[in-house]
């Protein structure tokens, strides 16, 4: 199993998660390699702040799974990163070139056309289209990952911490669909002869965009989060306990997440990518005005395909969702550890956003 959606923290961000957990959370977890986004602290937007990611990751490895470490003789988790991208004419043509002789370590490019977590933000349409047609200029034909939520259609003025679920006002379905379709147009627009993926798809109708640009001949995929398709709105509490299941895109209505769900089970959606962003509880609780975005979802995949194999998925399925897909579209050779996951892992984190799932009949999922 792949998780290709992943935020580790580490440097700056260190007392949320060190690269080194993460990777021991996923090998606990049973996964076979995590792919991680580029906010980072500081932002793997050069050459040396990647190349400076892979050692510190090639040595949480070493410690974990060479000789001498807790799990010796165990092949470990693969590590791969995305580069990400700015406005800049000269940044775009570094990361380029870092994917050109770095992969399978740098995986793809990653591009925030909204804000959320860090500074990485291309908010206006116009840098958007100077990044997809820099990319086309300069032969990109890997993988494009985008959060897409349009900012012009964000309402932050409507958050109001003491009202956890007004986060889903404050980012409203319609700013990811529009910007899924924003994101459609301007690859076509700009030659961008790259394969789009549109990252933790919330809304059924941006799946629908995604499926209807698919079979039109357009390489482009989408990816959805465990608590995307198992949590709704509807079970975010009032106070500093609904501030905890705060992220962004935001949990949606129980009809959106029924209807993505369904979307998922029709093949319309890629593969699961967990977008695990931990935090610590005093940042989320202490200054709930300030609180981010994230939750920690890398102990949940057991659990998740527990779900998914009562809901009758079938394992080839399961395999292209966690697996199969992911290889396919990325170009990458990754082997199964033979490790399964431990489903009592989520248990020993003090958070558990799906431990309310244990309650639910399937006729209720």
């Amino acid at each position: 199993m792949i998780d290709p959606h992943v935020h580790l923290r580490d440097w700056g961000q260190r007392a949320k998660e060190t690269v080194r957990h993460g990777l021991e959370t996923a090998w606990r977890a049973g996964l076979d390699g995590v792919l991680e986004m580029p906010n980072t602290s500081p932002p793997l937007i050069t050459g040396r702040a990647v190349r400076d990611r892979i050692a510190l990751a090639d040595r949480a490895h070493a410690e974990l799974f060479g000789a001498g470490g807790r799990w010796a003789g165990s092949t470990g988790v693969f590590h791969g990163l995305y580069a990400g991208l700015t406005t800049r004419i000269d940044q775009i043509r570094t990361t380029v070139e870092l994917h050109r002789s770095l992969f399978p370590r740098v995986v793809g490019l990653k591009l925030y056309a909204g804000s959320t977590t860090g500074d990485l933000g291309v908010l206006e349409e116009s840098g958007q289209r100077t990044v997809l047609r820099t990319l086309a200029a300069e032969g990109f034909r890997g993988v494009l990952a985008v959060h897409c939520e349009k900012e012009a259609l964000l309402r932050v003025d409507l958050w109001d911490p003491g009202v956890p679920r007004s986060h889903g006002r404050a980012r409203p379905p319609e700013a990811e669909i529009e910007s899924v379709r924003d994101m459609i147009s301007s690859a076509r627009e700009t030659g961008f002869a790259g394969h789009l993926h549109i990252c933790h798809i919330s809304a059924p109708e941006a799946v629908d965009l995604v499926d209807e640009a698919k079979q039109s001949g357009m390489r482009l995929s989408c990816g959805a989060t465990p608590h995307h398709l198992l949590l709704s709105e509807e079970q975010v509490s009032g106070g500093p306990e609904g501030l905890l299941l705060k992220m962004n895109p935001p949990l949606r209505s129980e009809r959106h997440r029924a209807a993505l769900l369904s979307r998922l089970q029709a093949g319309k959606i890629d593969w699961i990518e967990s977008d695990h962003a931990p935090h610590t509880l005093a940042d989320k609780t202490d200054h709930p005005r300030r609180c981010p975005s994230g939750i920690p979802v890398l102990p949940i995949y057991p659990r998740l395909i527990r779900r998914l194999q009562a809901r009758g998925m079938e394992r080839g399925r399961l395999h292209d969702l966690m697996h199969g897909s992911i290889v396919r579209i990325f170009g990458l050779r990754i082997e199964h550890t033979g490790r399964p996951g431990d489903p009592d892992l989520a248990d020993e984190y003090a958070f558990d956003p799906f431990a309310s799932l244990e309650d639910l009949s399937l006729e209720d999922l």
